[in-house]
């Protein structure tokens, strides 16, 4: 099965059924498909052929939801990218990927501009909500471009399950974006086994406010069209009270959480037990939720299901815990999902006994292709597997076991931080700090944070009579990073621990910061 053909099999199934409900707007699945089929033409009409790419950075919406299953069934490769990217870095994606197809919005058209500008390969820029500027070459307005009539199309054949469907974009150590590469055999692998272990059906209504251009927020969009659910779509969780009274205008049974959110909630004097009868499931993850945000939680929704999971892009999912677990192992991401296997190595790539820790290996149809165009990273991750014909996930995780088998996550190898859910590399955040005038030596680390899991933190020393203050440094860094990645701390130091070479040691700036935090 291909991924377009959740769409098409659904709005045959239930062609009047809503499928998306974004503010006032509900689209039926047979208005879905139909705007999907014009999205398709209109890239088969430009020369889309099977296998080009095209960078959706767009905000939550209908039309992104579009966007997505029309690349699809013109048989190209969606990238979707946090529509707060800024215009260097998306360059940069669209660049690496060789991108023939920019999508985007009214309101984010001064970052495509820049990003166009740098991206010869781009022949075309579609904006979803209006009418296309005239200094921006290759741009058309979807709805125009809609209402035209296409020329006669040849027949068209969009591929088979083993080819690229998705390339979703992670940060690297190096500070450069690694494109994950998705067949639609991964992704159906991947949708079914979460839909499975979370008990969807069709009757099921969820509310999402993730970003589809976050695998967990994607992944409530690909399962809700796969099995002809309704899917919520709220474009952040910046207003608590609306997305409160979403939950029970909308009769939700699904609510989709990182622990930002969870904390958020649990702030909120005005939730009462019982408020919402009707919430079967919350699912929790990007960073484990202490226990008593747990213990809270249930409290609160007394009748929903609690999953804690635990996954990464390169696979999708990795973990589940069954709700039933939740009370016996809270700090527990449970066992592999589904059609999988999961264990923990140790550095000589054999199993760990319980209680030992080591890296977490994930063998399963879900797992990735690699990285685009990259195998010296893809070498690195995936390594040979029990049998001769596998490559298995090697997550760069440290984890542990208990005596039952469930997995519980330590802590991670490589520098990377996860914050907000999403990741972020420490170089990336670096390399914007030295373009501001006066820093002499930054290092970006990652410090708990109740909130966000890890928040941000930005160690610098500054050149020789300079006078930059902590609202300057954070300034900058809001004017060329995503806001996940701004720093939200700011320390100020004489000097930075180094290697011998004169390489900045991170892992002790980390320690100090630590123990400095818990004094």
């Amino acid at each position: 099965m291909r991924v377009e053909q959740f769409l098409s099999n659904s709005a045959a199934r239930y062609p009047g059924k809503i499928a998306l409900v974004e503010g006032q707007r509900r689209c039926s699945y047979r208005d879905l498909d139909e705007q999907v089929t014009r999205f398709a033409e209109v890239l088969r009409a430009r020369g889309m052929q099977r296998g080009d790419r095209v960078v959706i950075c767009t905000e939550n919406s209908v039309e992104t939801v579009v966007a997505i299953f029309g690349t699809l069934r013109a048989g190209g490769v969606f990238s979707p990218v946090n529509p707060t990217t800024k215009a260097d870095k998306l360059a940069f994606i669209i660049g690496n990927c060789r991108a023939e197809v920019l999508v985007t919005q009214t309101r984010l058209l001064d970052q495509a501009r820049d990003a166009v500008a740098q991206s010869p390969s781009i022949r075309t820029c579609i904006i979803v909500d209006g009418e296309a500027p005239a200094d921006l070459p290759g741009a058309v307005g979807l709805e125009s471009a809609a209402g035209e009539t296409p020329p006669a199309l040849p027949s068209f054949d969009p591929g088979i399950d083993i080819d690229l469907a998705m390339l979703i974009y992670t940060s690297g150590s190096t500070g450069f974006p690694k494109g994950v590469m998705m067949t639609h055999r991964n992704i159906v692998h991947a949708a079914t086994s979460i839909s499975t272990y979370l008990r969807n059906t069709p009757d099921d209504i969820i509310l999402s406010v993730l970003p589809m251009s976050f695998d967990y927020g994607l992944y409530q969009v690909l399962m809700t069209i796969k099995l002809g659910m309704t899917l919520i779509v709220e474009k952040a969780f910046v207003f608590p009270q609306v997305v409160l009274n979403k939950l029970i205008q909308e009769k939700v049974t699904g609510l989709p959480l990182v622990p930002t959110i969870a904390a958020i909630l649990l702030q909120l004097q005005i939730l009462k037990p019982g408020m919402f009868p009707n919430l079967r499931y919350i699912t929790n993850t990007a960073a484990a939720l202490p226990p008593a945000h747990i213990q809270r939680l249930q409290e609160l929704f007394p009748t929903t299901l609690i999953f804690s999971m635990y996954g990464l892009t390169e696979c999708k999912r990795c973990t589940y815990l069954e709700p039933e677990q939740l009370a016996a192992h809270p700090s527990s991401v449970g066992k592999a999902i589904p059609n999988s296997e999961a264990w923990v190595v140790n550095e000589q790539g054999q199993p760990c006994k319980p209680g030992d820790v080591g890296e977490l290996v994930i063998r399963g149809g879900h797992v990735m292709q690699g990285y685009w165009e990259n195998q010296e990273a893809t070498d690195r991750v995936l390594k040979p597997g029990r049998y001769p014909w596998e490559k298995v996930l090697y997550t760069g995780d440290l984890f542990r076991t208990d005596q039952e088998g469930y997995l519980y996550f330590v802590g991670r190898k490589d520098d990377i931080i996860k914050s907000r859910g999403e990741k972020v590399a420490p170089k990336e955040v670096e390399n914007v700090l030295y373009m501001l005038e006066g820093i002499r030596e930054a290092a970006v680390i990652g410090v708990p944070d109740p909130i966000l899991g890890m928040a941000i933190k930005a160690v610098v020393v500054l050149a020789d009579g300079s006078a930059i203050d902590a609202q300057q440094v954070i300034r900058h860094c809001a004017g060329h990073l995503e806001d996940f990645m701004v720093p939200k701390t700011v320390e100020f130091r004489s000097e930075l621990p180094k290697t011998s070479t004169g390489k900045i040691r991170r892992s002790e700036v980390q320690s100090e910061a630590l123990r400095l935090t818990q004094q």
